[in-house]
């Protein structure tokens, strides 16, 4: 089981909703690409509200995750989508349940 996470609540400017969304969707591929990555859910949780939550065996599959694509994507795009920039959590999991 995954023992750490992430958590980043996001907040869409108005207007930029459909535009969040999309940029979530297409940060699949980038994230299929990292291996430390274990899992990765974009959602949307109100009309302008979205997060992003993934789970990580270690911190050396976190730190790539941090340092990697999706998230200077997230950076380089904040000032345009976002209405405040993104804070990220950093959790640790105590228990779950995935598909064996």
């Amino acid at each position: 089981m995954s023992k750490l996470a992430l958590y980043v609540p996001l907040e869409a400017k108005p207007g930029k909703e459909k535009e969040v969304a999309e940029f979530l969707k297409s940060a699949l591929p980038l994230v299929d690409a990292e291996p430390g990555t274990i899992s990765w859910f974009a959602i949307q949780n109100g009309p302008s509200s979205f997060a992003i939550f993934d789970t990580f065996n270690d911190e050396a599959g976190r730190d790539a995750h941090l340092n990697g694509k999706v998230a200077a994507a997230l950076m380089a795009k904040a000032g345009e989508l976002l209405a405040k920039p993104p804070t990220i959590h950093k959790i640790d999991i105590l228990a779950g349940k995935l598909p064996k």
